[in-house]
């Protein structure tokens, strides 16, 4: 096994071999993929599909000197073990030596460490132009595909690269007729139109840009890719080179339905199914899909917006289509669009609601302030994944939400802490004409217990779920669970109870909540699941820092944490329930 893939130490060693040799290489790869994918799980189809055209890169190129930037860098796999990687693909005990994107703490061959969509472009054009401004001759390759092209920043980069550029780039389209889901938007439809007519379509969306145009149908054949890459390689001005290939390449499953295979958990490869079970039971994707496909039937004002992530929270082609096309959109890979047009839809009349994963909501800054928050457009956003146990790679943390959110005027950001307090928190974001509201769905698994939920979350108000004395625990959401096992640490160590609180709210605070603390306690103790600067603990802490009462703020530093374990992260920040009973005690005794 790996016979030819053995012998690839560096790029220099693919340029040795001849055809033979390279289709050879191309299955060993495919082997090596399969041999990490089922055991850990992770981006099948854009692999699968990009194998041939990372080797052909690698056999026309000369990395690292000729620079390649790959859009979101799930697809770089190929790349990597082409660049003295192999190991983390070959060898399980060293799976954990490579992230699923681009790094360049891991290698030469890599600049950027990417995993949000639309930049490759942009990123090339600065690494082209400081290029020409140092006397550079190497060229600069950007590779992207998976429905990248239609978020704002492509457009921005190739419309720049068009008309201002005039030097050395080229920019690879993988077009395998995909996003996560399905392709939606103009581009794709012109992406179709130049396949059907082997690239010389009469509208050319590249070429209206300023840019050269080149097609090639075989996009998943060597001899193929090395004809048109060795082609345009040196080119003295911008390039477009267009691929069709398929995703999924050499994986039936994974061809065949490919919005489950664009990631997928460690599988069986006979059967294709799931060799987890993440959670098992009720799941908070369930239960917002069919929740909103209930709330579209019976209420004709609501509009489903996806930025092509409808599976963030569940939504599969069936219950897209029970949704329907006049309720349910899909606007690609543009979350910028998405809250804009959300906001317009608000202003008309209709009740908005975005469904996304936290980490790419990042990029919807201004349009959530500006564009929403500033004309107080009532819409509502479902973010999934802001949890610090949720998704660890450093490209896809949701830690920063409350700190980026919580602090825009007009923008709530609620936080619920049990099932029942989830689904009347979305139904009043939905229903609600008050703010601009964003509800946190639990990284904690769906808990069921017995505190009711309120339905108005119109004031800030703060719930008292258990009255105490001395101590009061602020526990926001998914940290709840933890708050109340503080409580009876507390509790059975330290010999009083102590107040339990529900803030509910993560950007706001209740001033008169907080004002009443002040008669019979002594210390609040705050706990959030993101990182403490700007978010819910300090607002806590700016409060009483006029008064004596003592304030211990609990969360996350404000760093890039990278594929760490979650568990081992909150005892290295002191956030076990024995350390925080020890501080707690040591506080009181110092007080006294």
């Amino acid at each position: 096994m790996y016979q030819v893939l053995n012998q690839i130490h560096s790029p220099a060693d693919v340029k040795k071999l001849n055809l033979q040799a390279l289709t050879t290489l191309a299955s060993d790869i495919r082997e090596a993929l399969f041999n990490r994918l089922t055991k850990i799980g992770g981006h099948c189809g854009p692999n699968l599909g990009s194998v041939e055209a990372e080797i052909a890169l690698h056999y026309v190129f000369n990395s690292p000197v000729d620079k390649f930037v790959f859009d979101v860098s799930h697809q770089s796999y190929t790349h990597k073990m082409l660049t003295g990687r192999k190991a983390g693909y070959i060898d399980d005990t060293r799976f954990g030596e490579d992230s699923g994107y681009t790094n360049p703490d891991e290698s030469e061959h890599d600049f950027f460490n990417i995993g949000h969509t639309s930049t490759s472009i942009s990123l090339a054009t600065g690494l082209a132009r400081a290029r020409d401004l140092l006397h550079g001759k190497e060229n600069i390759i950007a590779f992207i595909g998976d429905g990248s092209l239609s978020g704002g920043e492509a457009l921005e980069g190739l419309d720049y690269a068009g008309s201002e550029l005039g030097s050395n780039l080229i920019v690879i389209v993988n077009d395998n007729e995909m996003a996560i889901a399905e392709n939606h938007g103009g581009i794709y439809k012109n992406l179709k139109e130049l396949r059907d007519t082997n690239g010389k379509a009469e509208h050319n969306l590249f070429k209206a840009f300023g840019l050269d145009y080149v097609y090639e149908p075989n996009g998943n054949d060597i001899a193929s890719l090395v004809r048109v890459f060795e082609s345009v390689k040196d080119s003295s001005h911008p390039v477009v080179v267009h691929i069709h290939t398929q995703k999924g390449k050499g994986y039936t499953p994974a061809e065949t339905d490919q919005e489950t295979w664009h990631w997928h958990p460690p599988f069986d490869r006979a059967t294709g199914k799931a060799t987890i079970n993440w959670g098992g039971g009720e799941s908070y994707e369930d239960l917002t899909s069919n929740y909103l496909v209930q709330k579209a039937k019976s209420d004709p004002k609501v509009l489903v917006i996806s930025p092509a992530m409808p599976m963030a929270l569940g939504l599969g082609p069936e219950k897209r289509q029970m949704i329907g096309p006049v309720q349910y959109t899909d606007c690609g890979i543009a979350e910028e669009q998405a809250i804009a047009m959300a906001s317009g839809a608000a202003k008309r009349g209709a009740k908005p609601v975005v469904i996304t994963n936290a980490t790419f909501l990042q990029r919807t800054y201004d349009q959530m302030a500006q564009d929403t928050a500033l004309n107080n457009s009532a819409i509502a956003v479902i973010l999934n994944f802001s949890a610090f146990n949720t998704m660890t790679d450093v490209t896809h943390l949701g830690i920063y939400i409350n700190s980026i959110y919580g602090n825009i005027p007009n923008v709530r950001v609620l936080a619920p802490t049990n099932k029942a307090e989830y689904m009347a928190m979305m139904e009043y974001a939905i229903d609600q004409n008050d703010h601009p509201t964003i509800v946190l769905v639990p990284g904690n698994g769906v808990v069921n217990d017995n505190r009711p939920a309120d339905k108005d979350y119109a004031q800030v108000k703060f719930r008292v779920e258990e009255q105490g004395s001395k101590v009061a625990i602020m526990a926001l959401g998914d940290f709840y669970q933890r708050g109340e096992a503080l409580s009876r640490q507390v509790e059975k160590e330290l010999g009083f109870k102590p107040t339990l609180v529900n803030p509910r709210f993560a950007s706001d605070i209740d001033c008169e909540t907080l004002e009443r603390l002040k008669q019979n306690h002594q210390l609040v103790v705050t706990l959030e699941d993101g990182i403490v600067q700007g978010g819910f603990g300090e607002k806590i802490a700016a409060f009483y820092g006029d008064s004596s009462m003592k304030v211990q703020v609990y969360g996350l530093e404000k760093k890039f944490y990278d594929r760490y374990n979650p568990e081992e992260l909150l005892a290295n920040l002191g956030m076990t329930t024995d350390a925080m009973t020890q501080k707690i005690a040591t506080t009181l005794r110092v007080s006294q």
